[in-house]
C-alpha cells in the first residue's frame, strides 16, 4: 500500500476545506444579494409609484391654471366672441409652454369648436361629448381625465368664458396629453422605468420593444385586466410581458363617468437583477478560485510555515462571512498569500466602510439632519452602484410626530420648490403663519397632554379646510403652523385664512373635565408674485409680520402684510 506524503494530506484536506469555504460564501453572498436586490427594487418601486402619483396630480393643477387663467384673459375673450380662429390659435398656441400645458380646445357656448392649438385645421365640430367642456358650458370648473376627438388619453380642465356683461360666450379647455411616444420616454428617463399606456386594454404608446419594434398594439393580460379596468384597482406585482419578467405596478385612469378607460404601467426588468445576481456570483467564483490557487502553490512551496497563515485567513473569511467586517488581517508576507491578504482587507475595509456611512447617514437623519448624505463617489464599480442605489432609495423622515402633518425642513423644502415654480410660471404665491392665541393658558388650565391633543386637532383641522393638492400646510414650530398656497391671490389667501380662522374657532377640542374649550387662532397672510430678485426670507418675514399685527389687533383674526 503506498504512502501518502505529508504534503498530500495537508493540501488534500486544505484543498476540499477551502473549495466548500468558496462555495459556502459564494452561495451566501449571492442569496444575499439576490434578496437585497428584490427589496431595492421593490423599495424603488414604491418610491415611483408615489412620484408617478405626485406627476400626475401636477398636471391636473397645470392643466386646470391654464384653463381659468385663460379664460379671463381679455385677448383671447375678445377673439371669442369675434369667432377670430386665427387669432384664438396664436393666442392659445403661444399659452401653452407658459402653463405647461399640450394643448388647448376653445368652443363657442353651443359647444362648437372654434379652435385646437394642437390641431389648427380641425374645427368647427362640437366637444358636447367631453364632460369638462359640458361642465365649463353649465358655469363649472372642472378636471377629468378623458378621452377626445384626436387625443385619446389625456388630463383636461375646463372653465367658461364670459364677456364683459357676464354672458357665457364659450369654454376653453386646457389639458395635458399622455398618449404619445415622447410622453413615455420622458416618463422613462424621469422614473428609470418601462412605462406603457393602455387605451382600453391595448398598449397605444410604450417604452417596451421585441426585435427593435415598439410593442404598441398588443393587449393587456386577462387577469391584470379584471383588476385595473373592471375592478377599478391598482395592481403590484410580477408580471411577464413578451416573455420578460417585470415587478409591475398598473393604475387605472378614471373618466369623469368613473370608468376604467386608460391605464398606466410602470415596470422594471427582471432580467437587470439577474445579469447583476450572474455578476456577482462570478465575481465570487473567480476571487475563490484565485485564493484557492494561491493557497495551493503556498502550501507546495512554504509547509513549514503555511499551517498558522491559512487558519487566520479562514477565520477572517469566516468573519465576513459572518457579518463582522471590523477585520485586521495580520498576514504581511510579500507572496501569494501576503496579496491574497491584503485583497481580503481591502474588500473587508470597503464593505466596512460602506456599511458604517449607511449607519451614520440614517441615524443623522432620524435626528433631523436630512442633509447629511453619505459620499457615494468614494467608491468604485458595484460598490458604487450600491452606494448610488442607497441614496436614491432612502427616505426622509419629514412628518410632525405629534400632529401627523409635515414639519418645518418640509415645508422649507415645498416652499423653495413651490417659490422657484412660481417664478418660472410668473404666477403668485401666499403664505399663511398661524399661531394658537394664548396657548399657554390653555396649556396651564388643561395640562400639556391636553395641549398636545388641542394642537393635534388644529392640524386636523387645517388640513381638512385646506383641499387643494397643491396646498401644503405644515407644523411651523411650538404652536405655530404654516399653510403654502401656490397660483393663489391675496384675495384667495384672505378667504382660505379666514376659513381656517372659522373652522378652528367652532371646532371642540376635549378636555378632562368634558366641558371643551374653544380655541382660537391668529393668522399672517402674505402674497408675492416671485421674480429672482425677491427674497423668500422676506417673503416669510411679510406673514410673520401679519401675524404679529393680527395678534395685536385682538387675536382670532387674519391680518394681511
Amino acid at each position: 500500500m503506498s504512502k501518502k506524503s505529508f504534503k498530500t494530506k495537508i493540501i488534500i484536506p486544505a484543498v476540499i476545506v477551502l473549495v466548500v469555504l468558496v462555495v459556502v460564501l459564494n452561495v451566501f453572498l449571492s442569496m444575499r444579494f439576490m434578496a437585497i436586490s428584490n427589496s431595492l427594487i421593490t423599495e424603488k418601486l414604491t418610491a415611483d409609484i408615489n412620484s408617478f402619483k405626485f406627476f400626475l396630480e401636477d398636471n391636473m393643477a397645470n392643466s386646470r391654471v391654464a384653463a381659468i387663467s385663460m379664460s379671463r384673459n381679455l385677448e383671447a375673450i375678445n377673439a371669442i366672441q369675434e369667432r377670430d380662429t386665427v387669432e384664438i390659435l396664436r393666442i392659445f398656441a403661444s399659452a401653452q409652454d407658459l402653463y405647461r400645458v399640450n394643448f388647448f380646445t376653445v368652443c363657442d357656448a353651443q359647444g362648437v369648436v372654434l379652435g385646437r392649438s394642437h390641431e389648427p385645421d380641425n374645427y368647427g365640430d362640437s366637444v358636447l361629448n367631453q364632460q369638462n367642456v359640458i361642465d365649463a358650458l353649465e358655469g363649472r370648473v372642472s378636471t377629468y381625465f378623458e378621452a377626445g376627438t384626436a387625443v385619446r388619453v389625456s388630463v383636461r380642465s375646463g372653465s367658461p368664458v364670459y364677456d364683459n356683461d357676464g354672458v357665457l360666450i364659450g369654454a376653453i379647455s386646457g389639458g395635458v396629453r399622455f398618449d404619445s411616444d415622447s410622453q413615455v420616454e420622458e416618463l422613462k428617463k424621469l422614473f428609470h422605468t418601462e412605462v406603457t399606456l393602455f387605451s382600453g386594454n391595448t398598449r397605444i404608446a410604450t417604452t417596451i420593444t421585441q426585435n427593435g419594434q415598439s410593442i404598441v398594439g398588443t393587449t393587456l393580460d386577462p387577469r391584470i385586466e379584471e383588476i385595473v379596468i373592471r375592478q377599478k384597482r391598482e395592481y403590484i406585482g410580477d408580471v411577464t410581458i413578451q416573455g420578460n419578467n417585470y415587478t409591475a405596478f398598473y393604475m387605472p385612469l378614471l373618466n369623469a363617468k368613473g370608468e376604467a378607460f386608460a391605464t398606466f404601467f410602470l415596470g422594471i426588468p427582471e432580467a437587470n437583477i439577474i445579469s447583476a445576481s450572474r455578476k456577482a456570483i462570478r465575481d465570487g467564483i473567480i476571487l475563490g478560485l484565485c485564493g484557492l490557487a494561491v493557497s495551493i502553490v503556498f502550501l507546495l512551496f512554504v509547509m513549514s510555515s503555511i499551517s498558522r497563515p491559512i487558519s487566520e485567513l479562514a477565520g477572517d473569511m469566516d468573519r465576513i462571512a459572518s457579518g463582522d467586517l471590523s477585520i485586521n488581517v495580520k498576514v504581511k508576507s510579500d507572496d501569494e498569500l501576503g496579496l491574497f491578504a491584503r485583497s481580503l482587507q481591502k474588500v473587508a475595509d470597503i464593505l466596512d466602510k460602506l456599511l458604517k456611512d449607511i449607519n451614520i447617514m440614517i441615524t443623522e437623519q432620524k435626528k433631523g439632519n436630512i442633509d447629511y448624505h453619505l459620499d457615494a463617489t468614494q467608491f468604485l464599480g458595484d460598490y458604487r452602484i450600491l452606494a448610488d442605489s442607497v441614496l436614491e432609495l432612502s427616505s426622509f423622515g419629514m412628518n410632525d410626530k405629534l400632529t401627523g402633518i409635515p414639519n418645518r425642513r418640509s415645508f422649507d423644502n415645498r416652499m423653495d420648490w413651490e417659490w422657484n415654480r412660481a417664478i418660472r410660471d410668473k404666477t403668485p404665491i401666499s403664505m399663511l403663519l398661524l399661531d394658537v392665541d394664548k396657548f399657554k393658558n390653555y396649556n396651564d388650565s388643561f395640562g400639556h397632554q391636553q395641549g398636545d391633543v388641542a394642537l393635534q386637532t388644529i392640524a386636523k383641522t387645517i388640513k381638512q379646510t385646506v383641499k387643494r393638492s397643491t396646498d401644503f400646510s405644515a407644523r411651523w414650530g411650538g404652536e405655530e403652523f404654516a399653510v403654502l398656497l401656490p397660483a393663489t391671490d391675496s384675495t384667495g389667501a384672505v378667504y382660505v385664512a379666514e376659513k381656517i380662522r372659522e373652522a378652528i374657532e367652532n371646532a371642540v377640542v376635549p378636555s378632562h373635565d368634558q366641558r371643551g374649550a374653544k380655541v382660537t387662532i391668529s393668522i399672517g397672510v402674505s402674497t408675492l408674485v416671485p421674480s429672482p430678485e425677491n427674497d423668500m426670507n422676506a417673503f416669510v418675514t411679510v406673514a410673520d409680520n401679519a401675524l404679529y399685527k393680527a395678534k395685536e389687533a385682538g387675536r382670532n383674526r387674519v391680518a394681511f402684510g
